[in-house]
């Protein structure tokens, strides 16, 4: 299965959380880009975060942001050997 615009929009907010604390998170402003509300809001739906407007991430948050960094530092790697 593909990634589609959506799923790549969320992945890229997800991996805009700072995982160096627990005790950081992320605010989405209201006059952000719609795409970046919208991603956010369907990661707080998906049970990602745990506000619709950023938060923090969720164990599943943290899970899921873990694999996307490998999945985004082995397709660098792969790029940057091109």
């Amino acid at each position: 299965m593909p990634f589609t615009h959506p799923m790549l929009e969320e992945i890229n907010l997800l991996l805009k959380f700072p995982l160096d604390s627990l005790r950081q998170g992320l605010k989405i402003h209201h006059d952000a880009d719609p795409a970046i509300v919208d991603a956010a809001k369907r990661l707080f739906e998906k049970g990602i975060i745990d506000q619709v407007d950023g938060g923090y991430l969720t164990d599943l948050g943290h899970d899921l942001h873990e694999h996307a960094q490998i999945l985004a530092s082995a397709l660098s790697a792969s790029s940057a050997e091109e």
